[in-house]
């Protein structure tokens, strides 16, 4: 008679799947979270089902027996179900899947209070350069001394000193208090006959069922998906709502919450580890009704989960760029798909892909034409850079510069659009020549003035700029070329100096309190120019915001990414869809050297559906997605010859297959990254084909040195 055993599935993703024994009086189910020994180390891993999971076959006696199971809800079958697609459609390990299931320790774990840390402003009678630092970075920050130690960047004991020396102070928290209840009935809209007619399709959708919700900028989706959550609450489920940006969720708290009457669950690594564990536990166990967050809360326990939103599920940013490359658009589907509930993509440009699927018949579409409260869309105008060009020195066209005068004048709110972090995107010497790139990456260094840095915005590596060139040695010859935010804000200042301005950028922006703090500014009135990057392009509503310029149209139809025009396209129409969202009416002005341009022709002429339709049509020409099948292998390697090396051997080793052709290999755009030399090989397939069981068989029959990374991209975003 053989032992009971069960099937575990750890979160190590060099292990595969493993035996244990069940010890006597131990009960253990699929899904339950347990914790296994290996060699002398304890691992927590997953029950699993073991006709699922193949692995090697041991004897009873090899079987080492489990050392407990973990104090929580077990992981349901239809999440199972989705780990197992997600590993099996991105060619990523299992395990890497379950980590974002089971993403912290502290949730995991049963402590009733956790000790974090704060600032107390007193200053150490010891000061070193590590404990200035600290003591600057983590002023309103609380956590502890471990998530502390990241964002000061310093070691945990520069921490534990100041702790000693009284600069930080402990503070008990409750884990597990519990978390508010959402009112259906707290506040509920003033809805037009087109938002209420939307909000019940929604609101009475059953099953898998998936909704394009398409409506123009300011035509209240968000208020129309509200209604679908408020049904979903009343029949006692779960809610889901996906955001691609951190920053955008503290404004959608207090939406929200004006709506509900308290704030949703919130899930994003901007989270303390207590705050983690609490949302976790509370997921887990039903009590949190209405989440909110980043993709990865995608992957979260919910207990009973009955409808998932995706908002701005045209975004670039829902596609994972690193680890399991997955898309949080196209897995919200499939996780709809396994709970068998409704999910519904928001957008005001969707995707060319979620379109099709419009299309053919497997999404429903539901329709905003109209902006809410009879606000009217903007009037957008291209400006002709080569009949209308700025000042000699400058980046802002007269007629722009003219009408940022006249909006002042009023009393308005303006916002400039350059899609270009820091002051400039190259610093050379203007004696030698001499480019400054980053010694890690094949990238220029980005000139920061507001930080006095150089930056890479790849790898992160920061260097202050140097006084003398340090190619020629030549003293004050460094230049900075063309602009950033940073140098469009300079411009602003020296054009209008009594204007109160705003930089909005990931550098500005890197918390849900610092985009509390600019949305709060911007309703008061505190700010008449707002100077940003893509992250001022969604989700906020300013009603007296009335003048949009996009400094550079032209900057995202570079390069050949095949959705350049596409995305250039979203962008633009979603920044100008910040003007004129009151009672006031909008102007958008675009900055481009080429006014023909199609995207630019389309979008002075609101004609989006000429524009998408001849995109759509020379995708199905080359049998590009969503009409053809891509995916990506990256082969990186600290060596250079083994890199190349290592590629060769891969593309040699490629199948012949009908319906498939491979190109490469050859060096990545992005040809060193993170000091790591990269080649690239790009697969393109036939629809039909099920390309990832031909590059699981590939890349199976070839082997390559240990240090030498060989990543599978699947439905690739990016072509760097």
């Amino acid at each position: 008679m053989s032992l009971p055993r069960t099937r575990v599935v750890t979160l190590n993703a060099a292990l595969g799947p493993l035996d244990y024994r069940v010890p006597d009086g131990m009960k253990v189910e699929p899904g339950q979270v347990v914790v296994a020994p290996l060699g002398p180390r304890q691992l927590i891993g997953v029950a699993w089902e073991a006709d699922r999971l193949q692995t090697e076959e041991v004897g009873d006696n090899r079987l080492r027996p489990l050392a407990g199971l973990v104090d929580v809800p077990p992981i349901a079958a239809p999440l199972r179900r989705l780990a197992e697609w997600t590993a099996d459609y991105y060619l990523s390990p299992l395990a890497s899947v379950l980590r974002m299931i089971l993403p912290s320790a502290s949730a995991l774990a049963s402590p009733r209070q956790l000790i974090e840390y704060r600032p107390t402003n007193l200053i150490p009678s010891r000061m070193t350069p590590q404990r200035a630092q600290a003591i600057a970075a983590l002023a309103g920050r609380q956590g502890t001394i471990r998530e502390l130690a990241d964002i000061a960047e310093v070691s945990d004991t520069v921490l534990r000193g100041l702790v000693t020396a009284g600069a930080l102070e402990a503070v008990a928290v409750e884990a597990d208090r519990p978390l508010p209840r959402p009112d259906t009935d707290f506040a509920p809209p003033d809805l037009s006959a087109d938002q209420q007619g939307a909000a019940e399709t929604l609101a009475t959708a059953r099953g898998f069922d998936p909704i394009l919700l398409d409506g123009v900028t300011g035509s209240g989706k968000t208020e129309v998906y509200f209604e679908a959550i408020a049904a979903t609450l009343r029949r006692g489920c779960q809610a889901l709502v996906l955001l691609p940006e951190i920053a955008l969720t503290e404004p959608f708290l207090k939406r929200f919450e004006a709506r509900f009457g308290c704030p949703p669950t919130a899930w994003h690594s901007g989270l303390r580890s207590s705050q983690r564990r609490r949302a976790w536990r509370g997921i887990a166990s039903g009590e949190a009704a209405v989440t909110v967050g980043a993709r990865s809360a995608l992957f979260l326990p919910y207990k009973n989960l009955g409808l998932i939103i995706v908002d701005e599920a045209h975004e670039p940013s829902f596609k994972q760029e690193d680890g399991v490359r997955y898309h949080a658009r196209d897995v919200a589907v499939m996780r709809a798909k396994f709970e068998d509930i409704p999910v519904v993509l928001s957008s005001a440009t969707p995707a060319i892909e979620t379109r099709h699927m419009v299309e053919i018949g497997r999404y429903r579409e539901v329709q905003l034409p109209s902006r809410f409260a009879g606000a009217t869309l903007p009037t957008i105008t291209a400006i002709d850079l080569t009949q209308d060009p700025p000042m000699r020195g400058r980046w802002l066209a007269p007629t722009l510069v003219a009408e940022l005068e006249a909006n002042l004048a009023a009393g308005d709110q303006s916002l400039l659009f350059l899609n270009r972090r820091g002051f400039a995107p190259l610093t050379l010497c203007r004696h030698c020549g001499h480019r400054f790139t980053c010694p890690n990456c094949t990238a220029w260094m980005v000139e920061h003035r507001l930080m006095h840095r150089l930056a890479c915005h790849h790898c992160g590596h920061v260097e202050p700029p140097p006084r003398l060139c340090p190619e020629c040695g030549e003293e004050d010859s460094l230049v900075a070329c063309g602009p950033g935010v940073e140098r469009i804000a300079d411009e602003v200042a020296t054009l209008f100096p009594d204007a109160r301005t705003a930089i909005v950028t990931s550098d500005t922006i890197w918390s849900p309190a610092k985009a509390a703090e600019f949305v709060a500014g911007m309703e008061a009135g505190e700010i008449d120019i707002v100077i940003g990057t893509q992250l001022v392009t969604k989700g906020y509503h300013f009603p007296n915001l009335t003048l949009v310029g996009v400094v550079d149209a032209d900057l995202g139809l570079q390069g050949g990414d095949l959705r350049a025009a596409e995305r250039s396209f979203q962008q633009i129409s979603q920044v100008a869809g910040r003007a004129g969202r009151a009672d006031k009416p909008g102007r958008v002005y675009v900055q481009t050297h080429d006014p023909s341009a199609p995207v630019i022709a389309a979008l002075v002429a609101g004609d989006a559906p000429g524009f998408i339709a001849a995109e759509t049509a020379a995708r199905r020409e080359a049998a590009m997605p969503p009409f053809g099948r891509l995916a990506a292998i990256v082969i990186s390697s600290e060596d250079a010859a083994e890199a190349e090396a290592t590629a060769r051997r891969i593309a040699r080793a490629a199948p012949l297959i009908d319906g498939m052709a491979v190109f490469g290999p050859a060096p990545a755009p992005l040809s060193m990254l993170r000091g790591r030399h990269r080649q690239r090989i790009l697969v393109h397939a036939a629809r039909v084909l099920d390309v990832q069981d031909v590059i699981r068989d590939w890349l199976g029959g070839v082997e390559w040195k240990p240090k030498t990374r060989v990543t599978v991209d699947v439905d690739p975003y990016s072509f760097l």
